[in-house]
């Protein structure tokens, strides 16, 4: 039952209800107790002193003769109210009226228990009590007077059943309100949850319609500015990455596949066409040998491509680093590809004469800038130039490779680094040409990213193309830097 989140926010909400009231409550009855209790004081006060000007008088006038007893029968006379009693002590203690308290019998309340009511009141020097006589309580008021000639304690006592009576009515109207208040208060809690919970009940459902075959759907957000909205459009986000992935994820496998089936193809084609002929001369053997050697080396090379970047993307492609001159492996480079470029009558120029001392992964960098320099000879023309070069400017590491070929297309250039992706001018030219599956660009830029770099086409216009690749100069900057003369 509480596995509902509409059940627990009511149980919540219905119980904090419910402290509040029953605190309130509390309050409320401590407050009014606190009240009656003072007015019964005061109330007490004003009578007993009315009381004793009414005696002091009787005792001053003309008939204050009969002494203090008859002063006090003649004040009880005259200050005669419901529920209260005046019991005059003299000085040795004795009862001077022979009032009795209502509903109690002769000898509850004797000289002896008041006069000791009142020693123990005035010794606290706390002049109020309270006693219960029958099971009924009275709020006891005592102080000592002197009246004429005659000195004695004055102890009233005020019932206290008319107080009684109102704070238990307020303690039966807490005891009858406050649980139709919680169950009111539960009722409607759940009502505005129920409510206020039924656009994630919504939203739950379309999600749980929306699979891998319909990520084009979204949940509906009917208002934008609040919190379900915002976990709406959230998820409506999150479904457009899924969605993006995973068009990313069909176009890799079908590209995958077509790069694989052609050399796949052509591998079975010519080894039935060589397995068709009973007899073949030696040259025509080779002839095939080489085609199917010259496949198998492009399939390798794919297989290669994708395994690198299925191991970048688990994560599972550990970065191997050394200290090595960023300059030296760019000279390395260009002086590996000078055949590529000699066979096309390409210039290719290096400029990279500052040492560079860093702290990377080699090997990879090596790939990197080997992919770059392999795209630039293979789309410039003959008779044009490569330029490769390395330098380090604003704390950062560069290398830039400029072409002289067309240039890429400008609604073509944020599509550059995807997978797979050539244009179709640039593949018809790199499938006459022997080129590749067209995942250079794409691992060249996993490994500047592998490295805290980033790679960029900086320039791209119909006079070549250039691109750039930054690397974070305090990143890969050896801690011990290595003396030139070690090089």
């Amino acid at each position: 039952m509480l596995d509902s989140v509409r059940v627990r926010l009511t149980v919540w909400y219905t119980a904090v209800m419910a402290c509040v009231l029953v605190v309130l409550a509390a309050g409320a009855y401590f407050v009014l107790r606190e009240n009656s209790e003072r007015r019964t004081d005061a109330s007490i006060v004003e009578m007993a002193e009315s009381f004793l000007a009414t005696v002091s008088a009787e005792l001053n006038g003309a008939a204050g003769s009969g002494g203090l007893k008859e002063g006090v029968a003649a004040a009880i006379l005259e200050h005669r109210f419901s529920g209260t009693v005046f019991v005059v002590l003299d000085e040795r203690g004795e009862a001077v009226s022979e009032e009795r308290l209502p509903h109690s019998e002769p000898g509850d309340v004797t000289a002896e228990s008041l006069r000791g009511v009142a020693n123990h009141v005035l010794a606290e020097a706390h002049p109020f009590h309270t006693i219960r006589v029958r099971g009924r309580a009275y709020r006891t008021y005592a102080r000592h007077f002197s009246a004429g000639q005659s000195e004695g304690a004055l102890v009233v006592l005020q019932s206290l059943h008319s107080q009684e009576e109102f704070l238990e009515t307020a303690a039966q109207t807490f005891a009858l309100v406050i649980p139709l208040a919680v169950l009111l208060a539960g009722a409607g809690g759940y009502f505005l949850a129920r409510r206020s919970l039924a656009p994630v009940v919504t939203m739950s459902a379309q999600a749980g319609r929306i699979g891998a075959e319909n990520l084009d759907k979204r949940l509906e957000v009917k208002n934008s500015k609040d919190e379900l909205g915002q976990l709406a459009q959230s998820f409506n986000d999150l479904l457009d990455r899924l969605d993006q992935s995973f068009e990313r994820q069909r176009r890799f496998v079908a590209d995958a596949s077509h790069e694989l089936r052609t050399p796949v193809a052509i591998l079975f084609g010519e080894a039935d066409v060589t397995l068709a002929q009973s007899t073949r001369t030696t040259e025509e053997y080779r002839e095939s040998l080489s085609i199917l050697r010259g496949e198998a080396r492009r399939l390798k090379h794919i297989v290669e491509d994708l395994f690198t970047l299925a191991r970048a993307d688990a994560g599972q492609h550990p970065l191997m680093l050394t200290d090595f001159y960023l300059d030296e492996l760019v000279a390395e480079c260009a002086r590996n590809v000078r055949t590529l470029a000699g066979a096309k009558q390409i210039a290719l120029h290096c400029e990279a004469s500052k040492e560079i001392l860093i702290r990377a992964d080699e090997a990879l960098l090596r790939r990197m800038i080997m992919n770059l320099l392999d795209n630039a000879i293979k789309y410039t023309p003959s008779g044009g130039a490569v330029t490769i070069c390395g330098g380090e400017q604003d704390s950062e590491y560069s290398v830039s490779i400029r072409d002289t070929g067309a240039g890429i297309p400008s609604e073509l250039q944020s599509r550059i680094f995807e997978r797979f992706f050539r244009a179709d001018k640039v593949r018809a030219r790199a499938e006459s040409d022997g080129g590749g599956a067209g995942l250079g660009l794409s691992i060249s830029q996993w490994i500047a990213e592998a490295h805290g770099g980033r790679i960029e086409l900086t320039q791209s216009e119909h006079s070549g193309s250039t691109f750039t690749v930054f690397f974070p100069a305090t990143a890969m900057r050896p801690l011990i830097p290595r003396l030139s003369s070690s090089r």
